[in-house]
């Protein structure tokens, strides 16, 4: 597929609109939980990964193939993509299937924890943010008719793989160092970093669906949903109130200054 040389995605397409909201810090982490509960997924990255190692490296490369996907030019998001897969094929970790779940529960985390922050986004913009997020899964080798691409589909899809996920070892000792990362000692316990992690930590795994959560086996107490619900708000509201120099990726600012004077000259 051709794309603009300016980007994959343009600044008033839904994906930057969700991509750039305060709310992609629950999703990203939640995404991370999510994605464990495949086994034969999850026993490649425990395999092949330096996770436990370098878990800090890992978490900014995944959020770096975000950012560069959707904001960076269409070279150097096309260039990252290639070298993903060279890597993926080189690992044994390319197979189609479960390529897919990884995609699928990481836009799936991505929607559904911006809606429930306090995102408002149309049911015609769920549909084409799924849509566009077909190119994403198509960058990293997944048949693009595989990908669901509106809201009725991505519901399918999951009542269809339930089935095969599981919370194994490996995924619970994942969800472990998500909600308690090793931090330096000057960190943890000089700093309010350590607790301020596993607040944002245990937000993102109380926002996971209710499947999800059983596979853990933790427990979903009355008014549970509600209650994550409020928490979602006012963690996005807290956020938002940052001044943007200090939150938003350089890539986002270069991404719109690009988008705008390519636009101009043209």
């Amino acid at each position: 597929m051709k794309y603009d040389p300016r980007g994959i995605y343009s600044p008033d397409n839904v994906v930057w609109k969700i991509h750039s909201d305060p709310s992609m810090l629950i999703g990203g982490l939640r995404a991370l939980f999510e994605q464990a509960l495949h086994p034969v997924a999850m026993a490649g990255v425990a395999t092949h990964s330096n996770f436990r190692e370098d878990a800090w490296g890992r978490l900014a490369r995944t959020g770096d193939y975000v950012t560069t996907l959707t904001f960076g030019s269409t070279e150097d998001a096309t260039t990252l993509a290639t070298r993903v897969r060279r890597v993926h094929t080189k690992l044994g970790l390319d197979d189609p299937h479960e390529l897919l779940w990884v995609h699928m529960a990481m836009v799936d985390s991505f929607l559904d924890t911006a809606m429930r922050s306090g995102l408002e986004l149309s049911e015609q913009e769920q549909n084409n943010y799924l849509l566009n997020m077909v190119e994403f899964a198509d960058l990293v080798g997944v048949p693009r008719d595989d990908v669901p691409s509106t809201t009725a589909q991505l519901a399918q899809y999951f009542a269809e793989i339930l089935p095969e996920l599981e919370a194994t070892d490996d995924a619970k000792r994942a969800a472990i160092f998500l909600t308690l990362p090793p931090l330096p000692n000057l960190v943890r316990f000089a700093t309010p970093a350590a607790p301020a992690w596993a607040g944002v930590s245990a937000i993102a795994a109380a926002s996971l669906p209710r499947w999800a959560r059983d596979l853990y086996g933790w427990p979903t107490l009355p008014g549970q949903e509600s209650a994550t619900n409020l928490s979602l708000f006012a963690l996005r509201k807290t956020l938002s109130l940052i001044p943007q120099m200090f939150i938003t990726p350089p890539i986002f600012i270069e991404g719109k200054k690009r988008w705008s004077e390519q636009s101009v000259s043209a």
